[in-house]
């Protein structure tokens, strides 16, 4: 269900320019008060809508969500090729970024964002009596999982950041230092283990979005398996296995037909809506060619496109993975242009007008259209990621058997021909998993790549340099890669400007 919410501000010194996502619909505008606010069940909602509302940006901007974080997440993996004609994130790319970089900055900025906002709902929510203590408890778990979520960013992204755990008030205590990555995953984990103790499984069709248990489990499986705690990650992960399906068709995880749906366990809510705040992304324009009048920014990679097409039916045709993932030359390759009605337009009938051989298809749809851009959410944890995560766990627990298993269940959704059973060591499934089926199936998804490298880089199981990787899968401009400092990215400069007990990351 479509619906709206306004903005509002929460009594702080960071108020919240923007506020919006599908489950709430609110008219309250009164100017609030520190001495009003928080005393009605009305802004304990507020409040943990607008902390939903930092995982669209910091300023709620669709350009910053897409061509500051979306892009700071995606550029330096295997997966994506940027346009160098554009100059969106284009250092980023090229591995001669510098602590001033907007992308890591406007990525620091929406995580904090997100993370004032649920400590401020923590403490808070608590105290409004009239509303019942499930429900409170409910909404103070969803500041939990949202925190957890920003920190798991954060940590995986610059590693030393600081763990601020309460909404500061007194501007002389807002510098704060950087503490060590162990306590902010411990923190995670905690976060997380209280957050799946009392979120519901479930919401009725009006809240759908918000974080549930599933969602809580998920991503607490998903930091066991970023730390390698491959026992805890796999049991975790087995307590939601068949809770979720995979849909039947692979692209309707991108077309806005199966938002929230079965496959769903944790997405960015966009409604389209442009009464109150721009409720759309611009993401059908970044990946369409121009040929189809979208704005090429970036591409999937040479090697992205050679790995897919080694994804066959057991007939030797392509899967469907393939088909909904890039835009290529193939009889059966289409994308939707952007007519009112829009027509799926056959590879051949724009091919000679094509800049590059191929071009991601992912959120290329014209559904949910309210003017040019769309409305589409944007999946975070799908169940085909946890799938995938679960056969990683089970094979490095030495249960390859299941893991294959897990593997196919995957594959058959998208018709490609099953692994056989034994066909596969600990070793080969390991390597499977990660540079063949979670690519082929993730490939541009939200933080999935980048970060899968930086936990096989930082790790002790089976650990790859990240440089060996991006040389090995002709990543342009791998040579500048530098394998302690690109692992991170820098300390923004912004911040280290205004508060001097930040430390820069290794080289830069």
């Amino acid at each position: 269900m479509k619906r709206t919410i306004v903005a509002l501000s929460m009594l702080s010194a960071t108020l919240f320019t923007a506020c919006s996502d599908k489950y709430l619909e609110l008219d309250d505008k009164q100017n609030l008060t520190e001495n009003t606010f928080w005393t009605t069940r009305q802004h304990a909602l507020q409040g943990i809508t607008a902390t939903y509302a930092a995982l669209q940006g910091h300023d709620g901007s669709k350009w910053t969500f897409f061509e500051e974080v979306y892009i700071t997440l995606a550029y330096k993996a295997d997966d994506v090729d940027n346009n160098k004609n554009e100059p969106y994130g284009k250092n980023l790319a090229a591995f001669v970024n510098s602590p001033d970089e907007s992308g890591p900055w406007n990525l620091w900025a929406t995580c904090y964002a997100g993370i004032g906002r649920a400590n401020q709902v923590i403490e808070k929510v608590p105290g409004i009596t009239s509303m019942n203590e499930q429900e409170r408890n409910e909404i103070v778990a969803e500041a939990k999982f949202l925190r957890a979520y920003n920190y798991f960013v954060l940590v995986n992204g610059f590693e030393n950041v600081p763990l601020v755990l309460k909404f500061e008030k007194d501007l002389t205590k807002l510098q704060v230092s950087q503490a060590p990555a162990t306590e902010v995953w411990a923190q995670i984990e905690k976060d997380l283990t209280e957050a799946e103790a009392a979120l519901p499984p479930a919401y009725d069709d009006a809240y759908k979005g918000r974080a549930t248990k599933g969602a809580a489990k998920a991503l607490l499986a998903k930091t066991y398996l970023f730390r390698e705690k491959w026992p805890e990650a796999e049991a975790k992960f087995r307590e939601i296995y068949g809770q979720y399906s995979l849909n039947a068709n692979y692209a309707d995880n991108f077309n806005g037909t199966k938002e929230n749906g079965p496959e769903s366990i944790f997405e960015v809510q966009f409604s389209g809506d442009r009464a109150v705040s721009d409720e759309r992304h611009p993401f059908n324009f970044e990946v369409r060619p121009y040929a189809l009048d979208g704005w090429e920014i970036y591409y999937p990679s040479d090697w992205l496109v050679t790995t897919m097409k080694n994804d066959k039916k057991a007939d030797g045709g392509y899967s469907d993975r393939v088909y909904g993932s890039i835009f290529f030359n193939d009889p059966q390759s289409k994308m939707w242009d952007l007519n009112i009605p829009a027509n799926l337009v056959p590879y051949a009938d724009v091919a000679a007008s094509l800049s590059r051989p191929a071009f991601f298809n992912k959120y290329a749809y014209p559904n949910d259209r309210g003017g040019a851009y769309v409305g589409t959410n944007i999946s975070v944890i799908r169940y085909a990621d946890v799938l995938l995560m679960l056969a990683e766990a089970a094979n490095e627990n030495g249960k390859t058997g299941d893991a294959i298993g897990f593997v196919n269940e995957v594959r058959n959704r998208s018709h490609a021909k099953p692994i056989a059973a034994g066909s596969l060591n600990k070793e080969q499934l390991r390597e499977q998993i990660r540079n063949h089926e979670r690519p082929v199936e993730l490939a541009m998804e939200w933080g999935i790549r980048w970060f899968d490298l930086v936990r096989w880089g930082r790790g002790a199981t089976a650990k790859q340099a990240i440089k060996t990787i991006l040389t090995n899968h002709g990543k342009p401009s791998a040579n500048n890669y530098v394998e302690e400092k690109h692992i991170r990215f820098p300390i923004p400069l912004k911040e280290i400007n205004v508060n001097p007990l930040l430390k820069q990351n290794n080289l830069y």
